[in-house]
């Protein structure tokens, strides 16, 4: 099976690539140097010639903050790009993962969402990533829209490595402690994507790792783990303004991953650990 990556420089891009071959398929990755998202031509020559079984659609804008002020740069991206993708792996026949966000949703309530669960997003990004959702669904039959929460992976940035910098170089630091969800270790999700491309379960899935915490408690087992003695205080979201207005709730409710035979991710516990020894 050949299977083409978008975002192959990014941190679940790359991983996707390596897992894959690893696993003796043809991974094609792709980044903004082999082509531009905003240009149709440019995606329909690179992915025509490249003929894959399968697109795995990682790459996306996402710096949410500045997304509120480059929302035509956002747009073109996320939603224009992503149908451009899903076009031309309709043309083709290959089947598409979308990468998705818990974003999508107003981020209300104590409970996980629902992958039915009607979308409200309330930021610029999260717009545009149901907007892309929208597209993928329009276009192909044959597709996977997975919606993932707080990404970190050993390639690029990530809430892990910003809080390591901060252990090293301050005495303390305050974290958001009212917005609730579940970090997603990018080794582990391309494990789960690759798992799903070679079916025929399409649909829309959640896929983060186990369990939930705060930003708060996710900082501090960072810092627990990492033996940093830096104090980390907890703070609320409405006294920690930013451009992007963030959801309180982004738990996901995976029951869709097992009723469909596949695993959910470790505890997200585990999961830092291991980004931590192979970080270290």
């Amino acid at each position: 099976m050949k299977v083409l990556v978008t975002g192959a420089k990014g941190q679940l891009g790359y991983d996707v690539v390596k897992e894959g071959e690893k696993r003796g398929l043809t991974m094609v990755g792709c980044d903004i140097d082999d082509f531009d998202l905003r240009n149709q031509g440019a995606v329909a020559a690179f992915v025509r010639a490249a003929a894959p079984d399968a697109v795995i659609h990682c790459a996306a804008y996402t710096a949410v903050d500045q997304a509120e002020r480059e929302q035509e740069l956002c747009y073109d991206v996320n939603v224009n790009g992503t149908k451009y993708v899903a076009s031309v792996a309709a043309e083709v026949g290959a089947k598409l993962i979308y990468i998705s966000t818990d974003y999508v949703f107003d981020g209300m309530g104590n409970s996980p969402h629902k992958v039915t669960e009607a979308k409200a997003p309330v930021n610029y990004y999260g717009l545009t990533k149901s907007l892309g959702e929208d597209a993928v669904a329009s276009l192909l039959n044959r597709y996977f829209i997975v919606r993932i929460s707080w990404v970190f992976g050993n390639n690029g940035n990530n809430f892990v490595k910003t809080m390591l910098r901060l252990g090293k170089e301050r005495e303390e630091f305050s974290v958001v402690s009212d917005q609730i969800g579940a970090p997603t270790y990018t080794t582990d999700l391309a494990s789960l994507l690759l798992d799903m491309v070679i079916t025929e379960k399409y649909g829309v899935y959640h896929a983060a790792n186990g369990g939930f915490c705060s930003w708060y408690d996710f900082a501090v087992k960072i810092m627990e783990l990492s033996g940093l003695t830096v104090k980390v205080k907890p703070i609320l979201t409405k006294d920690y303004p930013t451009a992007a207005k963030r959801p309180l709730n982004s738990r996901l409710d995976q029951n869709k991953l097992t009723e469909n035979g596949f695993s959910i991710l470790p505890p997200w516990e585990d999961a830092l650990k291991r980004y931590l020894s192979h970080d270290a």
